[in-house]
């Protein structure tokens, strides 16, 4: 009698080998989230500008807003296409960051 046919989409046995000494590794990540923020020769100045500054968040904002108000007054027929392009790209992606404050705003 013929064997049915049989598909196998795991393997027959499941185990991983877990050494111990291994588990600490720089750059390893231990929670559900980590951030990575890059490298920083001065890391104290990174702190010190975010804490006394405002976030990257907060400051990428206010550079969106300052552009936004150069762009209101930038002349575009010298401009080629990819850099219209370019611009109007821009604008849609602060335009979103306007919408998405918006809706997250607190009453």
């Amino acid at each position: 009698m013929a064997r049915p046919f049989q598909v196998s989409l795991a393997p027959e046995r499941l185990w991983q080998a877990i050494n111990p000494l291994s588990l600490y590794q720089p750059g390893a990540q231990f929670g559900f989230f980590n951030i990575n923020l890059g490298q920083t020769s001065r890391p104290d100045v990174e702190q010190e500008i975010l804490e006394r500054v405002g976030s990257y968040g907060r400051q990428l904002g206010r550079i969106g807003d300052a552009l936004e108000v150069l762009l209101d007054h930038l002349k575009l027929e010298n401009l080629s296409e990819g850099e219209r392009d370019a611009l109007t790209i821009l604008r849609g992606q602060l335009a979103e960051v306007r919408k998405v404050k918006k809706d997250t705003a607190k009453p």
